[in-house]
């Protein structure tokens, strides 16, 4: 088995429909960097998140029948993180200024995408993706493996309800909490508010990025 996991660079062009219309242009630019990753857009389904409501720890396990869906429009399950047991089904998330997380059981072959923005981190959510896999799958922490996208970092966003600490520490201290290892969480160290290589929501209203794009996150267990 085999774990495909991707980031795309604002070169790959915006990752992110904002409407229920198909947009040619994101289809494409989505089409065209997973193919470069061996991933096939009709195989992938979206995570995807909103911000109304008071529960941002939302997550789904998913299956044959969602795939595709939310890759052509923004038509899906609103979910902050999609759970599958397939090969070669892929999980895709855009990102503005939050964590991407990967977590990935390598014993069970059981794959989780989960978004870690302010919202889930103020709500244990690295903790509770954990805590879901353990409870509904039967996940043991020590088969878990974690990688982390790349996020802004303290200066340019701190967390005002963590003692102004980083995304990224908050998002590790929340997965140690819930009993994955050090040695198991990769951490991709990327700044997107300094890096020009990534979007930034945060970077774009401070004028330092002409376009308010989202770049992608996507994992898929292959036996290929």
């Amino acid at each position: 088995m085999k774990l495909v996991i991707a980031i795309s660079k604002v070169s790959d062009g915006n990752m992110l429909i904002k409407s229920d219309k198909e947009n040619p242009e994101v289809i494409s630019n989505r089409k065209i960097f997973l193919e470069k990753n061996n991933i096939d857009i009709n195989q992938t389904t979206l995570v995807s998140t909103i911000y109304e409501g008071n529960d941002f720890c939302r997550y789904h396990e998913i299956g044959t029948n969602e795939k595709a869906a939310g890759m052509f429009d923004d038509k899906v399950l609103v979910a902050d993180a999609l759970v599958t047991k397939e090969m070669n089904h892929a999980l895709f998330l855009p990102i503005a200024d939050c964590v991407g997380a990967v977590i990935y059981d390598t014993k069970k072959n059981i794959l989780m995408l989960t978004h870690l923005g302010r919202h889930a981190l103020e709500q244990n959510g690295g903790y509770k993706s954990v805590r879901y896999l353990i409870e509904d799958f039967g996940c043991k922490q020590s088969d878990l493996k974690v990688f982390l996208s790349p996020a802004p970092g303290v200066e340019s966003y701190p967390l005002y309800n963590f003692d102004n600490r980083s995304l990224k520490d908050v998002t590790i201290e929340q997965f140690e909490s819930a009993g994955v290892t050090q040695k198991n969480i990769n951490v991709n160290p990327a700044d997107t508010t300094k890096d020009t290589d990534y979007f930034s929501h945060s970077k774009f209203l401070k004028g330092n990025q002409q376009t308010d794009g989202r770049f992608a996150i996507v994992a898929m267990m292959t036996n290929a």
